[in-house]
């Protein structure tokens, strides 16, 4: 999904560039969700437009519906709401996550490989030549 492995760290700027561009993404991904929810319960469970707003950033950040639903049709849509916002979610803070953790590996393989430089060193763990 990034660069592949090469001899050095992406440079500091293009990586905050690569963050914003990645926040970007996860900013959609919820505004995408938010809407769903958003529409979903002003044409389902027939809330107000405040209320539906309401109720899906409620439930999309995890604290739960603010209006109870009164119809099996909204109940429904809440719960398939609920489970879908979870995994949106899980799906932003991994693409978040993601490139961070990437940088991480990264750089801790340039370290161990910086520390391989030994001439004498065939693989064998000992330091001994074979």
């Amino acid at each position: 999904m990034f660069e592949p492995k090469p001899p050095q760290l992406l440079p500091l700027p293009r990586f905050i560039g690569r963050m914003a561009r990645i926040l970007l993404l996860a900013l959609s991904i919820v505004t995408v969700a938010l809407l769903i929810g958003i529409f979903g319960y002003h044409s389902i469970a027939h809330l107000s437009w405040i209320d539906s707003i309401l109720n899906a950033s409620m439930i999309l950040t995890g604290m739960g519906p603010v209006d109870p639903m009164k119809t099996h049709g909204a109940k429904l849509f809440a719960s398939a709401y609920a489970i879908f916002s979870g995994v949106v979610f899980l799906t932003s803070v991994g693409v978040v996550i993601s490139p961070l953790f990437h940088r991480l590996l990264h750089k801790f393989h340039l370290e161990e490989t910086a520390g391989d430089k030994s001439p004498n060193r065939k693989g064998l763990g000992t330091g001994q030549q074979g």
